[in-house]
């Protein structure tokens, strides 16, 4: 939004004075200042002026945010409580394990809350990336008691669902959950399960407190989900594939 260039400039406004007054200590400054609600009315009335400052540095960041590094075969969305979007990428952060444990998570859970873009089909940026996964939310794996991962999965329905990787999981219409398997195994209470996860949901935010029980975990800070779906994307256009994902049943809510 070109609305976005008054932020920027209102920010600028106000560092520059607050510098000034650090500097000045001994001069009174008198500030007078009102609210302007930054909404989608802006676009209408760009200030040619700021486009002239953003330019270069717009041209800059498009040359490095537009590069296409892959492809999708279909438009994918994340919405509860399953979806195209949410599958994939859990699926990618179920995998991404591998360099850390040698083998997936028995389970991978991505908020859906934190997928805030769709993928159109056909060519995938930097850019497509980046607006599908602004936060800097890193990759943790951790341990917990089938009996734990149970009250888990009522978190997730608590909230109508989120990504799921290799979880089975039916629920009646009152949002109670009749059945619930991992690798369409039954969930063994006393066995431990490795889940992949972001620190963020790890911390037990998303109202996912089962994840405070974990009787182990590990969080590789510098492995961020936004840098393992890159190169997932970049590694499937070198082997000439496209990305693609499907529906299945991983949350299934019956009507009766």
């Amino acid at each position: 939004m070109r609305s976005n260039q008054f932020l920027l400039l209102h920010t600028i406004f106000w560092t520059g004075l607050l510098g000034l007054s650090s500097c000045k200590a001994d001069k009174k400054i008198t500030i007078t200042a009102n609210r302007t609600e930054m909404t989608a009315q802006w676009d209408n009335m760009p200030s040619e002026k700021a486009n002239e400052v953003f330019a270069p540095y717009k041209a800059k960041v498009d040359s490095i945010m537009d590069p296409v590094i892959g492809e999708s075969a279909m438009d994918m969305t994340a919405k509860r409580p399953e979806s195209l979007l949410s599958n994939l990428v859990a699926d990618v952060l179920r995998n991404s394990t591998i360099p850390y444990i040698q083998r997936p998570a028995d389970v991978a859970i991505i908020n859906v809350g934190g997928l805030r873009n769709s993928l159109s089909k056909g060519d995938i940026s930097y850019r497509s990336i980046y607006e599908i996964l602004p936060f800097e939310n890193s990759l943790c794996i951790l341990s917990l008691k089938g009996s734990d991962v149970k009250e888990l999965m009522k978190d997730i329905i608590k909230v109508g669902g989120e990504g799921l990787s290799n979880v089975q999981m039916t629920v009646n219409k009152d949002m109670d959950i009749v059945d619930v398997k991992i690798n369409n195994q039954p969930i063994n209470d006393d066995q431990l399960y490795t889940i992949a996860t972001v620190d963020y949901l790890a911390e037990g935010n998303d109202r996912m407190t089962a994840f405070k029980r974990a009787e182990k975990r590990m969080c590789v800070e510098e492995a961020t989900i936004r840098d393992i779906f890159l190169e997932y994307v970049k590694a499937e256009a070198a082997q000439g594939r496209a990305l693609t994902s499907k529906m299945e049943g991983r949350v299934t809510i019956l009507d009766k």
